[in-house]
């Protein structure tokens, strides 16, 4: 039986748990089902962490091989090269870019480090399955260390145009790099026929048809794998939450108050100064609104030693204060906003009780706070998405409110729709997007890509 390895940046090692969204939750049950090994950065800073072997424990079937990094490694190639060049590079933000020579230099060299530190661990019979922006050059890596076994890649962001990327320091090397994989997959049929144009035109690949690529004598594939969430699961855990002390409290503290509902981490990407932009839109625009809603964001702070980040928490408590300065009352405060993060059934059943999920990225790999939301609604009196329609998510919540996350109108227009909207109407919306996620599951989404890789290396 082949043994399935999986390596990311981060590896959520037993005792961390998991975190609601994100990578870990998405790929829990495969490795649950499959067993196998799971390899990446454990999150800890050491001086000596380069030269320190892997820790290896073990859980419920699956093997966890984790390693260090140096603090300069943690500077220069997490958050340096990954997060202050390659996310807002992936996610079409060249104003947030900045690019220093050595931390290209230590992004490939942890690159190098992951690779070597897995070499010993890779049995015959494995297939390798690689994720994420952090380890682009991974899978050439391996290549040139002999390594023959199936390796299929994932990319949870978007993947930019062919000229956003041409604002990437060393890109052809990293597309060249990508195109050592067997099978590659993206969020997005857009993302998707991105990497196949700039594989063509800048790497050198041969298109062979819509799926199949040509390069250097090796065939690739390319797919379009949209993360999914387990909805069923989902929405019992929301209808369970409103039992919740933290339910009743919030649902009392709005005294009869429309619920305007989001749930981000804290990141340039997320739009959140545009989306509170819109929100106060609506209460000018639409002064009878004040006092009937509240809107509770929360934005769980990360990457603080990012400077974009620093930069974006700065504007964020500016235009917090004056918001609720200007549109408060004695007794009602427009907006709550929170930097803590809230456990994941508390975060569900917010969701359920929220009358609109406002959800406006500037540009996101998929978003499966979105999928979330519509899981979590009570069918029978259902609330409405506004969501941004360069979400990945977009693609398949075609029935939500989609937006322009740089419209403050038109954001405040889809909020006094969605408040004004008919019982009726949000029946139905709610039921089509749910039609769209109610079948698929993390899963799922996980065999279908492992079927499509074994397929693709035993043809």
């Amino acid at each position: 039986m082949k043994r399935l390895v999986i390596v990311s940046n981060r590896v959520p090692v037993p005792r961390e748990g998991l975190r609601p969204g994100g990578l870990a939750v998405v790929l829990k049950d495969l490795l649950a089902r499959k067993g196998g090994l799971w390899f990446g950065w454990n999150g800890a800073c050491h001086p000596d962490a380069a030269h320190l072997p892997p820790e290896i424990q073990k859980a419920e079937g699956v093997e966890y091989a984790t390693i260090g990094l140096t603090p300069a490694e943690y500077r220069n190639y997490y958050t340096g090269f990954s997060n202050s060049t390659l996310w807002p590079l992936m996610h079409s933000l060249p104003e947030c870019i900045h690019f220093e020579r050595r931390e290209l230099a230590s992004y490939r060299s942890v690159n190098e480090r992951f690779c070597e530190n897995l070499l010993p661990l890779l049995r015959a019979e494995d297939v390798i399955w690689i994720h994420d922006y952090h380890l682009l050059p991974l899978a050439a890596l391996l290549r040139r260390h002999g390594v023959r076994q199936p390796i299929g890649f994932f990319l949870h962001t978007p993947f930019p145009a062919p000229d956003m990327l041409a604002t990437a320091p060393d890109g052809g090397t990293f597309l060249r790099d990508l195109l050592k994989a067997d099978l590659l997959g993206f969020q997005t049929a857009d993302d998707t026929a991105n990497f196949i144009f700039a594989a063509s035109r800048t790497a050198g690949a041969v298109t062979v048809d819509d799926t199949t690529l040509l390069f250097e004598g090796h065939k690739v594939r390319v797919g379009t794998f949209p993360v999914e969430i387990d909805p069923q699961t989902f929405a019992a855990t929301a209808a369970a939450a409103m039992e919740h002390e933290d339910l009743r409290r919030l649902a009392g503290s709005l005294a009869g108050r429309r619920l305007v509902f989001g749930v981000d981490r804290m990141d340039p990407t997320k739009g959140l100064d545009h989306r509170l932009a819109g929100y106060e839109r609506l209460l000018h625009t639409y002064p009878a609104r004040q006092r009937q809603v509240t809107f509770l964001q929360i934005a769980a702070e990360s990457r603080t030693d990012v400077p974009s980040y620093q930069a974006l928490r700065n504007r964020l408590e500016h235009q917090i204060g004056q918001l609720n300065a200007h549109c408060g009352q004695a007794d009602w405060t427009p907006l709550r906003f929170l930097t803590r993060g809230s456990p994941r059934s508390t975060v569900a059943g917010y969701m359920r009780l929220a009358d609109i999920g406002y959800i406006t990225p500037l540009r996101d790999g998929m978003n499966l706070v979105a999928k979330e939301f519509i899981a979590a609604q009570d069918p029978e009196n259902p609330g409405v998405l506004v969501l941004s329609r360069l979400a990945g998510a977009a693609k398949q919540l075609e029935a939500a409110l989609l937006v322009n996350p740089l419209d403050h109108d038109g954001m405040a227009d889809a909020l006094e729709r969605a408040l004004a909207m008919s019982l009726a109407e949000r029946r139905e919306r709610w039921q089509a997007c749910w039609d769209s996620i109610a079948s698929h599951t993390a899963l799922g989404w996980g065999l279908s890509f492992l079927d499509l890789l074994h397929k693709t290396t035993e043809a």
